[in-house]
C-alpha cells in the first residue's frame, strides 16, 4: 500500500499579489501551507523585489501550468537612468553610469525597436542554467556567465508615466521568457545611457488579473475561498465532449473518437464528461489523443 501524500486532494488555481522580498517559491509554499493541499506549483517566478500576480496552482491544476505560463503576461516597472548594475535592477553593484537622460520623445521613438520578435540576451543574474548550474549562482560566486541571446515576443510596450528626469515608467505585453531587466538594460543602451529597475509588478498572467488576486494576508482569512475552479484557465480551449464509455478509456490514456472537431486543428483540445473537464489532449485523424489526464475526482 502507496504512502498517503500529506495534504487535501485540492485542484485549482490560487492568484496571489505577491509582495516584495518573498520568493515565487515561499509564496507558493504558503499557499500550499495555509490551503493544507498535496501538490502545489506556479506558472513562472516574480524576483523578489518584484511584486504582482503569482499563479500558484494546486492539485491537478500543477499538469496545466505551461498553459498558464506559455500566455500572455503584462509588466509595469520603473527605470531609473544614470545607472547599469550587474543584475540588471537595484540590488546589484554599480557598473557603469552616464549623465545622458532621454526626453520623452527620445524614449518613445525607440520603443518600436524593442516590440514584435526580438532577440534578448537575459540577465547573468538569472534562474537560467549554465553547465547544469544556474547562472545566478555563478554570478554570485564572480564567475563571468555568458547567456546565448534568444528570442523573445513583446506584444506592445508603452510609455506611461515620467516622474522626474532619472525616472521613467513603462508598461509591456509579451510572451514567455522575457526579461523586463535585459529589455531596460537594452533600451538605455540604444539611447546612448543606462538605466536599471527599481520597481517591476506582473499586474497580468493571461487568463488572470489584479481583479482575481489576493495578497497572502487575506488568503490566510478567507483560505479555500480564494480558490478559482480548475477550468478557469481552459475556456479557450476547443472542448470535445465524452460518453462515459469513452471517459473511461481517455481516463486509461487510450485514445477515442474525436468526431465534430477539425482534423487539422493543430491545438490542445480540451475532452469534457458531464460537462466537467477531464483531459487535454490533441486530435489526429479523427481520434482524440489524451496527454494530460486530470484526475479531480481523487
Amino acid at each position: 500500500m502507496g504512502r498517503r501524500r500529506k495534504g487535501d486532494p485540492i485542484h485549482g488555481w490560487v492568484v496571489v499579489d505577491k509582495p516584495l522580498e518573498i520568493s515565487s517559491t515561499g509564496a507558493v509554499n504558503k499557499v500550499r501551507w495555509l490551503l493544507h493541499a498535496q501538490k502545489a506549483g506556479h506558472t513562472g517566478t516574480l524576483d523578489p523585489l518584484a511584486t504582482g500576480i503569482l499563479v500558484v496552482a494546486l492539485g491537478e491544476a500543477t499538469k496545466l501550468v505551461n498553459l498558464v505560463m506559455n500566455g500572455a503576461k503584462t509588466y509595469r516597472f520603473t527605470a531609473q537612468f544614470g545607472e547599469e548594475r550587474t543584475t540588471d535592477d537595484a540590488e546589484g553593484e554599480v557598473t557603469a553610469t552616464s549623465n545622458i537622460r532621454p526626453t520623452d520623445v527620445e524614449i518613445t521613438a525607440a520603443l518600436p525597436a524593442f516590440t514584435g520578435d526580438i532577440s534578448q540576451i537575459p540577465p547573468a543574474f538569472s534562474a537560467i542554467k549554465v553547465a547544469g548550474e544556474r547562472a545566478y549562482k555563478l554570478a554570485r560566486a564572480g564567475q563571468e556567465v555568458h547567456l546565448a541571446a534568444r528570442p523573445v515576443h513583446i506584444e506592445s510596450l508603452t510609455l506611461i508615466e515620467r516622474p522626474d528626469q532619472d525616472h521613467v515608467v513603462l508598461e509591456m505585453r509579451c510572451g514567455k521568457g522575457t526579461y523586463v531587466r535585459s529589455l531596460v538594460r537594452d533600451l538605455a543602451r540604444s539611447l546612448g545611457t543606462c538605466a536599471h529597475v527599481v520597481a517591476l509588478r506582473r499586474t497580468r498572467a493571461e487568463p488572470f488579473g489584479e481583479d482575481q488576486a489576493f495578497s497572502l494576508e487575506k488568503i490566510e482569512e478567507v483560505r479555500h475561498k480564494a480558490l478559482i475552479p480548475i477550468e478557469t484557465a481552459l475556456d479557450d480551449i476547443p472542448a470535445l465532449a465524452l460518453t462515459g464509455a469513452e471517459a473511461a478509456k481517455v481516463r486509461q490514456g487510450q485514445a477515442v473518437s474525436a468526431s465534430g472537431i477539425n482534423p487539422v486543428l493543430e491545438m490542445d483540445i480540451l475532452a469534457k464528461v458531464d460537462g466537467k473537464p477531464l483531459a487535454l489532449g490533441s486530435c489526429r485523424g479523427g481520434q482524440f489523443f489524451p496527454k494530460r489526464v486530470l484526475l479531480l475526482d481523487e
